[in-house]
């Protein structure tokens, strides 16, 4: 741009220009990736720790750390910074703890408590269902080090230190419960040599059970016996442990170690993230692969042959009987193109799956990039919603495209069903089990703000979204069919065995099943499990592999069908990989058996229910990519024939 050409633009424009430019310098110089921009500590700056929320594998119903009568400070502050971390039940408040940077603290006194019936009662059934604990500081969640002399490192972390174990004392058989009161911290720096001021690495705990013992009358001033850093008494074991019972005295202390490390802020996460079984991932993705080729050798055997086909017809050296014998499927044109029963569901469902593969799509991309990493805690579960509220836009637009084509005319109604038939589907299901987790009292339950917040991003965004795209789709003109469609139906031949519908359609959900049920383990893990799942790269080869598979298994089975002249395609392509949904449900339930310890009606009902919903969206993306391909593969062969 010369100097004359940018004397012609108006002054608010030029202003608006530089504004611009110095916004996008400014966002380079501040953009961090993944998750919060570093924070740097002076010496003896205060540290903030805040409390999440009570977990437990063998319950999966989250509770506020409040709702045991641990120590509180004067005002307990919420700091729920998303969508996503409420529907996760997430409950991160300010603690009592008082951290000051870089200045070691021993046998701090918290609190001290004395138990009657109900609070007794109530540690003891979070100490018995193996409740976990977990706190925040800088972003980073609290593990406790865990020796694995056996495993590839020798240090495994998890996440949060439990409420309390249960035991008996030698010599007797009857069980006790034992909290852990005393905590001893430590937090791992990184230091800048030139500034001397410190990036927090790392966060861990090592819980103890101690009975804290102490001379005369208790007061703020008093000094324990079991635990002084003047007499050089520390607490190392859990050697006199803190029994749970009504009356007992509770005494809560905590020590604070800081540790400087070589982990840059940058690589902080990955002690958190680290996996020993990246080969299991690898070997997941050969075998999708291998599936993926073999099925491509079928589909390009079967391109091929079709064209050879289509050559073969005019070849003077064959006879009319032979290609007569051979051109099963050409026989079928005036009806392969015929309006399926249930049109109007087929449209709603197929624009469904769109919305359901490009939220899915896009949300890889973000996650890919680094946007969604574990420090950002919900960002998973807030993109995907939101995703999917504006990929309405898409589903309208599909849906109403397919309408069309369907020779239909009333495109409001077809945008009405698609804006709202899965997701009251999905609704009912999560007003149910949110329903039962509001009967347990837990924080997982979802508040009535967020509720209106879902609702409203369903009626305000979503549903005039899928009107809008609706609305444009229908304007444009509709796809024409490449062969005419005869006016009275041919009659369907008897099918073999096993061109059942039924069996065809279980047959084809298997090989999409099976180019992702390796990912699929280490997903439900980290969801159930309560483990961090990050490596969206893989994942993302995966998504793709199981698009390939899906597409490539409806094109050969559709290309069987056609060949036994039976040309009921339509609904049969979507059902066809959309089965593989029914796998994906039936492999949760081999997971819920033999892998996770849940022994509660509700929690059971919790996994299933959510299981049930993610088998349905799976449904629905599975299906659309199958019915696509195989729209794909008969309007190109029907094109390329020349009909008499």
């Amino acid at each position: 741009m010369g100097m004359e050409e940018l004397r012609r633009i108006p002054e608010t424009s030029r202003s608006a220009i530089v504004v611009f430019l110095l916004l996008c310098v400014h966002v380079a110089h501040s953009f961090y990736l993944p998750g919060v921009a570093p924070q740097d500590f002076e010496k003896g700056d205060e540290l903030k720790v805040k409390v999440n929320k009570l977990s437990s594998i063998k319950t999966q119903l989250p509770y506020s750390y409040y709702s045991l009568p641990f120590c509180q400070p004067r005002k307990i502050v919420d700091s729920t910074e998303n969508l996503g971390e409420v529907l996760r039940g997430d409950r991160i408040e300010n603690a009592p703890y008082s951290f000051k940077m870089r200045e070691a603290q021993m046998c701090n006194v918290l609190c001290r408590i004395t138990l009657d019936d109900k609070t007794a009662k109530a540690f003891k059934e979070k100490i018995d269902d193996e409740y976990r604990v977990n706190m925040i500081l800088d972003n980073l969640p609290l593990v406790v080090p865990v020796d694995r002399s056996l495993s590839y490192t020798d240090v495994v972390y998890q996440l949060g230190y439990h409420v309390g174990l249960k035991g008996q004392y030698a010599g007797s058989k009857e069980q006790k419960f034992f909290i852990y009161n005393h905590l001893a911290f430590t937090v791992r720096y990184h230091r800048d040599v030139q500034t001397d001021s410190a990036r927090i690495v790392g966060f861990e705990v090592k819980p103890y059970s101690v009975k804290h013992e102490y001379d005369g009358k208790w007061s703020e001033k008093t000094r324990l016996t079991t635990c002084d850093p003047q007499t050089k008494r520390l607490v190392v074991s859990s050697s006199t442990p803190q029994e749970v019972e009504p009356n007992k005295e509770i005494i809560f202390t905590y020590d604070v170690d800081f540790q400087e490390s070589e982990v840059k802020w940058a690589s902080r996460w990955d002690a958190y993230l680290l996996m020993n079984d990246n080969q299991i991932h690898w070997f997941s993705i050969v075998n999708s692969l291998m599936i993926v080729l073999f099925l491509s050798g079928m589909v390009a055997m079967i391109m091929l042959r079709t064209l050879y086909r289509d050559i073969s017809r005019y070849n003077e050296l064959e006879t009319q009987e032979e290609a007569q014998e051979e051109t099963g499927w050409k026989l079928v044109h005036g009806d392969v193109f015929r309006i399926p029963t249930n049109s109007d569901l087929l449209c709603v469902y197929v624009g469904t799956g769109v919305q359901c593969l490009g939220m899915v799509f896009v949300t890889m991309i973000f996650a890919m990039l680094g946007f969604l990493s574990p420090s950002n805690r919900g960002g998973l579960m807030t993109a995907m919603l939101l995703l999917w509220v504006f990929m309405g836009l898409f589903a309208g637009y599909a849906s109403s495209r397919l309408y069309k084509m369907f020779k239909g005319t009333e495109w409001k109604r077809i945008a009405f069903r698609t804006a709202f038939l899965f997701p009251a589907v999905v609704s009912a299901i999560f007003f149910v089990l949110n329903a039962l987790i509001w009967g347990q009292k837990s924080s997982g339950a979802v508040p009535f703000g967020t509720m209106f917040a879902l609702i409203f991003l369903w009626f305000g965004i979503s549903v005039p979204l899928v009107f809008v795209g609706a609305y444009l789709g229908f304007k444009k003109p509709a796809v024409d069919d490449p062969v005419k469609t005869n006016k009275i139906p041919r009659q369907i031949p008897e099918q073999a065995w096993y061109m059942n519908p039924v069996f065809s359609i279980l047959i084809g959900g298997i090989l999409p099943f099976g180019a992702i049920f390796i990912e699929l383990f280490f997903i439900l893990t980290s969801i159930w499990l309560n483990q961090f799942y990050y490596i969206f790269g893989l994942l993302f080869i995966v998504f793709v592999i199981l698009i390939v598979t899906c597409a490539e298994i409806t094109v050969v089975l559709c290309y069987f069908q056609l060949c036994s002249e039976d040309y009921l395609w339509w609904w049969r392509s979507y059902l066809t990989s959309g089965s593989s949904a029914l796998y994906l449900f039936l492999y949760a339930t081999f997971y819920f058996f033999t892998k996770l310890q849940i022994t509660k009606l509700v929690s059971a009902m919790l996994y299933f229910g959510y299981m049930l919903i993610a088998s349905y969206a799976f449904f629905v993306l599975t299906g659309t990519i199958g019915f696509y391909a195989c729209l794909w593969f008969t309007r190109l062969i029907y094109s390329s024939v020349k009909i008499d």
